[in-house]
């Protein structure tokens, strides 16, 4: 019996809660924990395989959003697994032991449906990438390679650097993303000197239409537009945007709730792939489960989209008729004194 990705595909799709190579070997006829660990050590799975499955599928929007975020896949407790190092994870909001997960999403501006069209794993120690180095490449990517139409960018504060707002603007698109309040810009068109963007002072005009600014280290000519968006009761975003025809904070901020698609997707990962779960040491194993992993992310969300379910509805639905079924007929019978 041969064993392939689909295979292994397949057990991250249908486990429930353990997802080790172990627990897979032994619910396999014929195959081996061995085996399978060749299998995966001897695979290379690349991100051109999640683009080729996912290509078929995808709903192509004019006015689509591409979308880039990182994410830290937890291994806490496993200092001895490749590919691991300790950086700060935003869920955890502090600094863990985990594999950087770098993801570029494209939303349909028009249903609101999205796709992982690309990926990266952070390892400046085997590549020299940063973080900021595959997002320029996976746009580029977008653009060149996989020629998907889209007109705006959405990122975290991490990217807005001036290089990769020019590469953004090279490429005549529009870009949002929150700067971090520790960024010195002006807004007194050079007449004041820089000051942080949470000591500026904003007028009525300004909290609605935006203000002119330009961000300190950018070229002298370069001037972008800065809007105070307020997303919760606690929590506000200085957001900027090379769209100085933008003149409504309300745009603004439904623009930017895009964003938050990037964020579900690596929640929905997490929680139904078993992404995290692997704990074989070596690089090439663990690529080729995240790879896997994507991949079954993209499997349930393609369901999802065409049953009108959600992808915790597709995942939670095997387990509820796994549990009708040993309530009619159970495996092993409970009883009492």
């Amino acid at each position: 019996m041969n064993f392939t990705k689909l295979d292994y595909c397949q057990y991250l799709l249908s486990s429930p809660i353990n997802y080790t190579v172990t627990n897979l070997a032994d619910h396999l006829d014929g195959i081996s924990h061995d085996r399978i660990n060749r299998y995966l050590r001897g695979e290379k799975l690349t991100p051109h395989l999640l683009w080729d499955n996912i290509k078929p599928l995808l709903q192509e929007s004019e006015n689509a959003y591409i979308l880039f975020d990182d994410t830290v896949l937890d291994k806490r407790y496993s200092a001895s697994i490749e590919l691991t190092r300790r950086q700060y994870s935003g869920n955890e909001h502090r600094v863990i032991r985990g594999i950087g997960l770098i993801s570029c999403v494209y939303v349909n501006g028009e249903t609101g449906q999205f796709w992982v069209v690309d990926y990266r794993l952070y390892d400046p120690d085997g590549d020299g990438q940063s973080k900021l180095d595959h997002a320029a490449v996976m746009l580029n990517g977008v653009v060149e390679s996989s020629q998907l139409p889209f007109t705006t960018v959405l990122m975290d504060s991490w990217y807005a650097t001036q290089k990769l707002m020019a590469q953004i603007d090279q490429l005549q698109k529009v870009y949002y993303c929150p700067l971090k309040t520790n960024r010195r810009v002006d807004d007194s068109r050079g007449t004041q000197p820089y000051q942080r963007i949470d000591q500026l002072v904003w007028s009525a005009e300004d909290l609605q239409q935006g203000k002119l600014i330009k961000i300190r280290g950018f070229p002298a000519n370069k001037k972008m537009k800065l809007f105070r968006v307020t997303v919760s009761t606690n929590r506000t975003d200085f957001v900027v945007t090379n769209d100085n025809a933008q003149a409504s904070t309300d745009a603004v901020q439904d623009v930017c709730g895009s964003r938050w698609k990037i964020e579900e997707f690596h929640r929905q990962l997490k929680q139904l792939t078993g992404v995290e779960a692997c704990q074989c040491r070596k690089a090439r194993i663990q690529r080729n489960h995240i790879a896997c992993a994507l991949l079954v992310w993209s499997r349930l969300k393609t369901i999802a989209y065409r049953t009108g379910q959600t992808i915790y509805q597709i995942k939670y639905g095997m387990l509820s008729n796994y549990l009708i079924e040993q309530l009619k007929r159970p495996s092993v019978h409970m009883t009492l004194a």
